[in-house]
């Protein structure tokens, strides 16, 4: 995880020692880049602060059962590997996949019986599990996989001594379930300012290569369309508004719903939107910034389960959001705090499209740097990195 590495590479944390073990790359890597890494069993990176230590496991499929047979198979040759470590002081782990945490702690537990002195285990909670199988309707809750779903959860959650959340969504979240407050530090997802950045309407390629009109106001989406986003109201939006030709709507999707919300544009003629596929992370500068606002949507009653990631990379990129999201969410708090944009009842076109209608009529000089400047000071690597550092160094032993 480039994240991760950006964490341990920070320059106030050179004087750490990181061992790193994970499975051969599968994720978005083509086949002969995993022949490549399948050789590269042990890796010094970042002046030999980093030791990544990787052993063979077969790829990541899309079959559910062949994925949890690939996570357990994971951490128990994880579990195998780390405790035979010697001299650790702490153990840190993230949450995906969901049984991550608990492997993880019992690797602390078994380092402490070993050494015979405490080795703690950080915790980087990004998704709450079993909550996540229940908003994208994988799972109900009260079944039985959400019942063990829970009992990994509870036991990660009492062995982490300390617990790092993305959102106060996540804090209130695993507050309502017994953790005390004082366990959790919240450091959000953050965004390379140096890399995201505002790129001009005049120098924007997408414009030209996608053969859209500057001119015009253009309203962004990207992102998965899946269950949880509720996508059809963009599309029911976009049409409230079909016959204000000054108005555009760009989707640049993906995920399971990619296919049906595509030919749902085409069959019902809905004219005044260009669909096409994700693009690469180096061309997020130039998709944000296409847009006069950018849209983040979610189905009625999932927009508290966190944070959306993208938040940050549309603000840095200056760019106003309109957001058909759950009210109470800490979206909508972000966006009334940094005055980045509102946020409107989710699933309701009429109120989405009378923003969107609303934001075009504003005048187009409108000063917007406040929105990037909230970004960096709140959500920047380096910000949020020294915070993590500043967790992980609690633990140093004292010679």
């Amino acid at each position: 995880k480039n994240d991760l590495y950006d964490i341990l590479n920070n320059e106030k944390s050179n004087n750490i020692i990181n061992v790193v073990y994970a499975p051969t790359p599968t994720r978005g890597v083509s086949k002969e880049v995993r022949k490549i890494y399948k050789k590269r069993k042990h890796e010094a990176l970042y002046d030999h602060t980093v030791f990544v230590n990787r052993f063979s496991m077969f790829e990541e499929y899309s079959n559910t059962l062949l994925r949890a047979v690939r996570y357990i198979l994971c951490n128990i040759v994880g579990y195998i590997k780390g405790v035979k470590e010697k001299d650790i002081d702490l153990v840190f782990s993230r949450s995906t996949p969901p049984t991550q945490g608990t492997h993880s702690a019992m690797i602390a537990k078994r380092l402490s019986k070993k050494y015979k002195r405490k080795v703690p285990f950080v915790y980087n909670l990004q998704d709450v599990f079993p909550d996540s199988l229940v908003n994208t309707n994988m799972a109900k809750q009260g079944s039985f996989i959400w019942k063990i779903g829970r009992k990994i959860e509870d036991y990660t959650y009492k062995s982490a001594d300390v617990i790092i959340v993305i959102s106060e969504s996540f804090k209130r979240n695993i507050m309502d379930k017994g953790v005390p407050e004082d366990k959790i530090v919240v450091v959000p997802n953050w965004i390379d300012v140096n890399s995201v950045k505002p790129v001009k309407r005049e120098d924007n390629k997408l414009f030209d290569e996608l053969k859209l009109d500057r001119g015009k106001f253009t309203v962004v989406y990207a992102g998965n369309l899946g269950e949880a986003q509720g996508a059809d109201v963009i599309l029911d939006a976009a049409k409230e508004l079909i016959d204000i030709e000054n108005i555009q709507f760009v989707i640049f999707g993906g995920g399971a719903k990619y296919e049906s919300v595509k030919n749902r544009i085409e069959h019902e003629n809905i004219n005044n939107i260009f669909i096409t596929g994700l693009q690469p992370q180096e061309r997020v500068p130039e998709v944000y910034s296409m847009g006069d606002v950018a849209l983040i949507t979610c189905k009625k009653g999932t927009g508290n389960a966190g944070m959306p990631s993208k938040t940050w990379s549309i603000m840095a990129c200056g760019t106003p959001i309109i957001a058909s999201f759950d009210c109470t969410s800490e979206l909508s708090d972000i966006l009334e705090k940094s005055k980045a944009g509102v946020c409107v009842e989710p699933e309701n076109a009429k109120e989405l499209a009378k923003a969107i209608k609303n934001a075009s009529e504003k005048e187009n000089s409108e000063e917007k740097s406040h929105i990037r400047e909230y970004v960096e000071k709140n959500a920047s690597k380096e910000i949020c990195t020294k915070r993590y550092i500043d967790i992980i160094k609690q633990y140093q032993r004292q010679e």
